[in-house]
């Protein structure tokens, strides 16, 4: 379901010093903005922001970029960033289509991928997060061995995502049609996944390492 349109959202993300409209520069410059040299994960469709928030409180050593262009839902993250003061995440408010002008060569260790939109349709497939032409632009930035990690509630998106990553150069060292809370104690679950998992529905979950 669409989340009605938030007028005051755009205003008061740019009021926001932990939020970023724009490309340009960002690329030089995470060093200076995070005050330090640690460690960058990404997290790509971020939505409200909940795992974000929750992996910036357990891991303070490390930075974190969150992207997403639906302000709607986003403005929640942007909110939760400044009011919890992470000071180790930034958000980044625009297409993924553009992620490759934000960062340098080899300046992300990880990606996370939550529930994206699988976008079913033939015509729609390119749009998906896990697509090819996504996969090159990533590796633009993600270190080779780093890691990406996918979680979905489709299966045509997960199992089509495994023959996209073979073909781009990543290996699966990890994966399951059915994540099961009890074998992952760590993980987080969000309002969505939580929603999925009262009614029974299986949580797909893999992991990718870049090797070329």
């Amino acid at each position: 379901m669409r989340l009605r349109k938030k007028h005051f959202a755009i205003p008061e993300m740019k009021e926001n010093p932990y939020v970023f409209f724009e490309t340009e520069g960002l690329k030089d410059r995470w060093q200076e903005i995070f005050g330090n040299n640690n460690e960058i994960r990404v997290e790509l469709g971020a939505g409200k922001g909940e795992f974000l928030r929750q992996m910036a409180l357990r891991h303070p050593d490390v930075n974190f970029v969150a992207f997403d262009k639906e302000t709607n839902a986003f403005i929640y993250a942007a909110r939760k960033i400044k009011d919890n003061e992470l000071n180790n995440v930034r958000a980044v408010a625009i297409d993924i289509e553009k992620i490759d002008e934000v960062f340098n060569e080899d300046a992300v260790s990880t990606i996370y991928i939550n529930f994206c939109n699988p976008w079913p349709k033939p015509r729609q497939q390119k749009r998906r997060l896990t697509y090819p032409l996504f996969l090159e632009r990533y590796k633009k930035f993600l270190k080779v061995g780093g890691k990406i990690y996918l979680k979905v509630d489709d299966r045509d998106l997960f199992e089509a995502s495994l023959d996209y990553f073979d073909e781009c150069g990543f290996k699966c060292v990890f994966k399951t049609f059915d994540m099961k809370l009890e074998d992952f104690p760590d993980n987080i679950v969000t309002e969505y996944e939580s929603k999925w998992r009262s009614i029974d529905k299986p949580i797909l979950y893999g992991i990718f390492e870049r090797i070329n």
